[in-house]
């Protein structure tokens, strides 16, 4: 059973890809119909925060800490990083190419999380070590990914009979690309924020809570300072309401929850590696039904940042297993210590004392 247990993290980061995948292909479609990107995430935070309340009042209420100010900026940054902006400029940059193509820009966060832990002081990298290279190696093979995806298209892939859509300039297509870039910087900024504020406030459902409320305050106020129209905020299709409910219920709610419940278990670098998956699953439904078009650009970027990915951690890997044996070796040695005590008191305390004369 606790063999099973191990595979939890992993079973959970799938589903929540998964998740991900129809989220992101359902967001391509409403945001791609006109609906305003910031009207969208404020709705979809007010449902998360509908949604998880109930649940943080009943699961956490008797083991909460105090909030202080500093646990509160926390959450109030940890909501303008990993929800209000990087939501927004995922929006704007999958507007302006494809869901496919945005899920593509997820393989980076990995990446881009270990290179800012590094900087942080969190990740070591030994060069002279096989774990140091693997992990220099995969960052730069992935900075190549990301060059490729940015500054070449490439032809298209699949040619679809009677297709209807027209192809994205090259403009459009840079721009979105910048506008994903941006928003995976600030997502793997997240990971790092989350992996402190989960040590400081570790109650993930009163946690993800706040960081939608924060996230709904933040996008409703920056929405009505750009843009007064009363209605840009009404719902035009039924449809409208079914995809801000699943974005806010599953996407929002509870694969924040889980995200967070993964990075204070196996850290942000192992919960951030099951990305690419998302791409995939996202590709395996988008272009077969929304005859979405694959370039060549893309399928080369993508396939670089995934090798890079998984050089990462593969590096990552092997310094968990030497800092296990480390580990395991301290605990025996401190066992055996403690066996040796122990073995004097017994000794002390059946030695028969001598009379006194």
């Amino acid at each position: 059973m606790k063999t099973f247990a191990g595979w939890y993290p992993v079973i959970l980061m799938i589903a929540i890809d998964m998740a991900f995948a129809v989220s992101n292909i359902l967001v391509k479609e409403i945001v791609s119909e006109g609906f305003d990107r910031l009207v969208f995430i404020t709705y979809r935070q007010i449902v998360s925060v509908l949604f998880l309340a109930p649940i943080a009042f009943f699961l956490e209420r008797k083991s909460h800490s105090k909030l202080t100010f500093s646990i509160i900026c926390h959450l109030f940054l940890s909501a303008m990083l990993g929800a209000t902006v990087s939501q927004y400029l995922f929006l704007l940059g999958m507007e302006n190419t494809s869901a496919t193509f945005a899920c593509a820009f997820l393989n980076m966060v990995p990446v881009f999380t270990f290179i800012m832990a590094f900087l942080m002081g969190q990740e070591a990298v030994k060069v002279r070590e096989k774990s140091g290279i693997a992990k220099l190696t995969g960052a730069i093979v992935c900075i190549v990914g990301v060059i490729l995806l940015t500054c070449f298209k490439g032809t298209p892939l699949i040619h679809f009979s009677n297709e209807q859509r027209v192809d994205l300039i090259s403009k459009k297509w840079v721009f979105g690309s910048m506008a994903l870039f941006a928003g995976t910087l600030c997502w793997s900024s997240w990971f790092l924020l989350q992996t402190k504020l989960g040590k400081a406030y570790p109650f993930p459902y009163s946690s993800t809570t706040f960081m939608s409320l924060f996230s709904a305050l933040q996008s409703a106020i920056f929405c009505l300072s750009i843009d007064r129209d009363a209605s840009v905020w009404l719902m035009k299709k039924n449809s409208d309401i079914f995809i801000i409910l699943f974005t806010g219920i599953v996407a929002s709610g509870l694969c924040f929850v889980g995200m967070a419940w993964c990075v204070k278990k196996r850290g942000p670098v192992f919960t951030a590696a099951f990305s690419p998956l998302v791409q995939f699953m996202a590709a395996a439904y988008e272009v077969p039904v929304f005859r979405e078009q694959l370039h060549l650009g893309s399928v080369l970027g993508s396939g670089t940042v995934i090798v890079g990915l998984y050089l990462l951690l593969w590096g990552k890997d092997m310094d968990m297993k030497k800092n296990q044996e480390m580990v395991n070796t301290s605990q025996s040695i401190k066992e055996e210590e403690h066996e040796d005590k122990e073995s004097q008191v017994i000794k002390i305390c059946i030695e028969p004392q001598r009379p006194q004369t």
